[in-house]
């Protein structure tokens, strides 16, 4: 049975497999490096937070509306670590916040192009 899935996306569908891939590979190197700074003391944040973004990206690769709110969720812990390390300062919360948050509203709008990917594994699945 030939694999269909992959080769009849729509644009919409493409650009948010892409976003996964781009999420993935962030949170990879937030585990990677963020290993690497709390063995010399740092915050455990990114270890976790690039953990919630490798299942977050491999979920949306997959077509799951599950790595959307992952994401969300780990956008909520960069908030609340953000927020608890500086305060709030805007000077300082923009390196920390600016780009999860800017990530955040694509992930947010890839929400209905997820449900429709799994409603279409689901169709698929029943017949």
């Amino acid at each position: 049975m030939p694999n269909t899935y992959y080769g009849n996306r729509t644009l919409t569908e493409w650009l948010t497999f892409v976003l996964g891939v781009v999420i993935v590979l962030v949170g990879l190197f937030f585990v990677i490096e963020g290993a690497e700074l709390a063995m010399l003391g740092g915050s455990v944040y990114y270890v976790l937070c690039g953990i919630l973004l490798v299942a977050s990206g491999v979920f949306m690769v997959l077509g799951r509306t599950i790595g959307a709110f992952l994401y969300l969720g780990a956008l909520a812990y960069t908030w609340v670590w953000s927020l608890w390390e500086v305060g709030f300062s805007p000077i300082d919360l923009m390196p920390r916040a600016m780009g999860p948050t800017m990530l955040g509203i694509l992930v947010f709008l890839t929400i209905p192009v997820l449900r429709r990917l799994e409603t279409r594994r689901t169709l698929r699945g029943a017949v």
